[in-house]
């Protein structure tokens, strides 16, 4: 087989190079602003306010059952940093095995404090911005976060004496919200609140932990182009 001379190669190259040309779709350079289209968010948070309404249960507490109501008020100021104030009241009810520990059989009654009521206030981090295709039928939005608080706390004691206690307070959380709507979302959070109290009865110092179990619905102030 004889070689082609450099020429003839050369010749080649140039008369394919119309016809590649021909099947090349040549998109460019993507620009900056691109970027900020492909990931614009359908539902932005950022100079938007938003308030909630939740539910809670403390389910680690052994001692006590205690349902509760928390109020939460957060301001965006970008989509990933907002601050916020929660709170909330409740009541904590006798477990079945503090009932037992405290009947005849035992006649041993628990030194729990139940809670009453919070104050807390602090910053939330949203890293997390993203899209669920359900079933290929609905695309759901949602985010993730974490929170960190600090604030009071006010306790009761379960025994007779009834003691108040306000509690020095940190509160770490993580959470989701989901979009039902431009300006509704379903949000489940987890926090635990840390507190330092002091205990009337042995006249010392505990560290009590309360973790609780939030869902409810917040509503967004409308976007700031919609409110000029």
């Amino acid at each position: 087989m004889r070689l082609l001379s450099p020429s003839v190669v050369a010749a080649g190259v140039l008369a394919a190079g119309p016809a590649l040309a021909a099947d090349t779709l040549d998109l460019g350079v993507l620009r900056a602003s691109d970027l900020s289209v492909v990931q614009k968010m359908l539902y932005p948070k950022v100079e938007r306010t938003e308030l909630g309404v939740h539910v809670g249960i403390m389910p680690l507490d052994a001692y006590l059952i205690t349902p509760n109501l928390q109020l939460t008020l957060d301001r965006h100021l970008t989509e990933s940093v907002s601050v916020g104030v929660i709170a909330g009241g409740g009541y904590g009810l006798k477990s079945g095995t503090y009932r037992l520990l405290e009947s005849p059989t035992f006649s041993v009654a628990p030194y729990a404090y139940r809670y009453l009521a919070s104050a807390l206030g602090g910053v939330q981090w949203s890293p997390v911005y993203a899209k669920l295709n359900w079933s290929g039928a609905q695309v759901i939005h949602f985010d993730v976060y974490g929170a960190a608080r600090a604030g009071v706390s006010v306790e009761q004691s379960v025994l007779p004496d009834a003691s108040l206690t306000l509690a020095p307070t940190v509160s770490p959380a993580i959470g989701a919200r989901m979009w039902l709507s431009e300006r509704t979302t379903l949000r489940l959070e987890v926090r635990d609140d840390f507190l330092v109290e002091r205990r009337a009865l042995t006249q010392t110092w505990n560290l009590k932990n309360n973790a609780n179990v939030q869902v409810g619905m917040t509503f967004f102030s409308p976007k700031p182009a919609e409110r000029k």
